[in-house]
């Protein structure tokens, strides 16, 4: 959600006159996309203090920006540092903002940033997509779920959902214009409801979308277990646009841990739901969310969590470290899992997971798969393609040449040789 938040900054600063630069002391102006999820992306804000000061002492003129999911708690350490802090939502107002000589506009000053109609507009600005044959679009911005980790229905407010034909139209646009996949973004994709017609929730949204016309890829991100109903699972089988990846997170394998999470399903209904979804999409590629060191998350409750993975197989699993985060509710539990053991947890299902995901990868060995190609590199005198599959396999294969064939944001055939844990090794079709 952030990239596509910045995609539309970057447009707005460009109809300042701004242009970009790689070179941060080229820079007279430095913007900061803020996540506030993990302390660790916090910590690496911190980190660039020193580095502005330096430039500000040869570029007095130098102006440095702020936005993106920012706490109350940090708001007055990063004012010190940060000529402005603006919540994204106000992004109508930023021109004639960054005019001024220093404009701190807090979270709730004016209560700009939570209103429904400073939501919709900021999301009606044109992106400038960093890379046009695969674009994010956002259906909706903000949470309800309140999940007690999760610090965004506090950073973005509570759940506001795009019109759906204004997310259409934006679909439509990019496809004519040459781009080749298509992901739909929200918090919490599976809570849309379009505000100009309550009938057209989020399945029937996917159906829409899949019958524009085009050659285009569809994924979307991301779901709760919870709000994942039958007809959402029929729609993703029987359209041919919607790729076969699904992120699907648990979170904790163990019902009393889910429940102080606040996550609203037990493990048993979301076991319940990967085996319906794999009944009717048996070439799914199934990717999940893990959180361990949850407050009082004890040695029996991680090893539920374990049992969960080793038994479903997933494809692909997120595992992060529990971070207090300040404003949730887990905020006020003990954090009473000292960090070695959180680690040790983490590379305990690192582990397992790999062996998993490599079990899967070998049935691919042999098969032709479709990749959308979006990166090249080059690695001593050799030269090599890389990109996704449909069900968000990477997947690379080494060519004589970049200069007779240029397949970045290209659809290509590859047949795999090879399976790593992390990617598939393939060769060129001709």
């Amino acid at each position: 959600m952030n990239k596509s938040d910045s995609e539309r900054i970057a447009t707005f600063l460009e109809k300042m006159d701004y242009k970009e630069t790689s070179r941060i002391n080229e820079a007279d102006l430095v913007l900061i996309n803020m996540c506030s999820v993990r302390q660790t992306a916090v910590d690496r804000i911190y980190g660039l203090f020193h580095k502005f000061k330096e430039i500000k002492k040869k570029k007095p003129h130098f102006k440095a920006v702020l936005t993106g999911c920012v706490l109350k708690k940090d708001f007055k350490k990063f004012s010190k540092f940060f000529d402005f802090i603006l919540p994204i939502k106000t992004l109508e107002f930023w021109p004639e903002i960054l005019k001024e000589k220093n404009y701190l506009l807090s979270i709730n000053q004016r209560n700009l940033n939570f209103t429904k109609k400073l939501a919709v507009d900021y999301l009606k600005v044109s992106p400038k997509y960093s890379k046009d044959f695969s674009v994010f679009i956002p259906i909706s911005t903000g949470c309800n779920n309140f999940c007690t980790y999760c610090v965004v229905p506090y950073t973005r407010g509570p759940l506001i959902c795009r019109p759906h034909k204004e997310i259409l139209k934006e679909v439509e646009s990019s496809v004519k214009k040459g781009t080749k996949e298509v992901w739909l973004l929200g918090q919490n994709v599976n809570d849309y409801q379009s505000p100009t017609d309550p009938s057209i929730d989020f399945s029937k949204l996917l159906e829409m979308t899949n019958n524009i016309e085009g050659d285009f890829w569809l994924s979307f991100l991301s779901s709760n277990p919870k709000d994942f109903s039958d007809n959402l699972i029929e729609v993703m089988a029987k359209c041919k646009k919607i790729n076969k990846y699904l992120s699907l997170p648990i979170q904790s394998g163990d019902d009393e841990v889910l429940k102080k999470m606040n996550r609203q399903y037990s493990v048993r209904e979301y076991k319940d739901l990967v085996k319906k979804i794999r009944q009717k999409i048996p070439d799914i590629f199934l990717s999940t969310d893990v959180i361990v060191g949850f407050p009082g998350e004890t040695k029996e409750q991680f090893q539920n969590t374990l049992l969960l993975l080793k038994k479903l197989k997933f494809d692909m699993a997120y595992i992060a470290e529990y971070s207090i985060r300040p404003e949730t509710k887990s905020y006020k539990m003990k954090d009473d899992v000292p960090e070695k053991e959180k680690v040790r947890r983490r590379e305990i299902l690192t582990e397992v997971l790999i062996k998993g995901i490599l079990e899967n990868s070998k049935r691919y060995i042999g098969k032709e798969i479709e990749v959308l190609i979006s990166e090249q590199q080059t690695k001593s005198n050799k030269y090599f393609y890389i990109g996704k599959s449909r069900n968000y396999k990477t997947v690379k294969f080494q060519v004589s040449s970049f200069k007779h064939q240029n397949l970045l944001g290209k659809i290509v055939k590859v047949k795999i040789v090879d399976a790593q844990p992390w990617g598939l090794k393939g060769e060129l079709k001709p």
